[in-house]
Parts: structure tokens; sequence; C-alpha cells
């Protein structure tokens, strides 16, 4: 449509003499300011993709930085989060024998669902990185809280009190030992 109105005015004009050598000129600087911009955006795209390629292949070439750590994690466990921060406190920075043995001998429930974490992060970090488990040691375990499943209890009188059965999410993370 543009091109259209052009045309028209083009065509109820009279023509103009041959613009001037000030008009060139200025012509000229307009025309050299936009074709830079057009420059700028090529190499700006190249640059781009040259530091994603330089990126990649340092990814590739650079060692792990620090100690491997094998996670695992279990979540929507049926017991409450500061029950299991009890246990996951005494099991904290232990090495793995020492850990299993804490945890088979507690009294605590949540003991039992800790334990089978723990065993699941040291078959990962066996089958997973070929690492030995038993000389792992737990580095971190968090227990954060999940949702809390509410339900009501009937009293006397028609009264009814609600039950909070909480749950929680239990990760673990295992490194092997310094020397």
């Amino acid at each position: 449509m543009a091109d259209d109105k052009k045309q028209k005015k083009a065509k109820g004009e009279p023509k103009k003499a041959a613009p001037k050598a000030s008009e060139k000129a200025a012509a000229k600087k307009a025309s050299d300011k936009k074709e830079p911009a057009k420059k700028k955006a090529a190499p700006k795209k190249e640059r781009a993709k040259k530091a994603a390629k330089e990126e990649s292949a340092k990814k590739k070439e650079a060692p792990v930085a620090g100690p491997i750590v094998v996670r695992a994690s279990s979540r929507y466990v049926r017991v409450a989060p500061r029950k299991a921060r009890l246990v996951a406190d005494q099991v904290r920075g232990l090495q793995i024998d020492r850990a299993r043995a804490l945890l088979q001998f507690s009294p605590r429930g949540v003991a039992r669902d800790i334990g089978k974490l723990i065993e699941s992060a040291a078959a990962n970090a066996e089958n997973n990185h070929d690492l030995i488990a038993d000389e792992m040691r737990v580095a971190e375990i968090t227990v954060d809280e999940g949702p809390t499943l509410r339900r009501f209890r009937p009293r006397a009188l028609g009264r009814a009190t609600p039950i909070h059965k909480r749950t929680s999410h239990i990760a673990v993370a295992l490194t092997p030992e310094e020397e």
C-alpha cells in the first residue's frame, strides 16, 4: 500500500531537477547509517553462535569440579517431618556403614524409610557412577514438608476435630570419603 501512495504522488507531481551535490552527500550519509545497523546484527548472531560452541566444547573437555555427589530422594513419605528430622540429624555426616547400623537399631519408625533411601543412594553410586558403596558417607540429608492430608474425627455433642496427617520429602546425598 505504501508503494501505491508513492506512485500516485509521483504521477501528480512534476518531475524535479537533478539533486544537488549537498543533497547527494546527505542521502549517502543516511544510507550509510542504515547499512551498519544491518551489518552489526549479523556479527552479534555469529558471536553468540561461536560463544555457544566454545561453551559446549569447554563442558566436554573440562573435568567435573569437586567430588562426585550421588543423590536419592523419597517423596510423600507418611511421617511427620519433625519426627523424620530427629533421625536425619543423627545420620548426617556419618560413614555409610555406621549410618546403616544406627538406623537398623533405632526405635523410630522413620528409621526404616531413611535406611531404604540410603541403600538406594548406595546402589545408585555403584551402578551409575562405578563407586564402592561402603566407602561413601552421608554428605547431606534433608527432610522437607510434603502435603498434609486433612481428616476429621467425630467428637462428643456432634462436634468434629481436625486430624492432620503430615507427609515428608526426604533427600539424601552421598559422597566418597576424603582420605
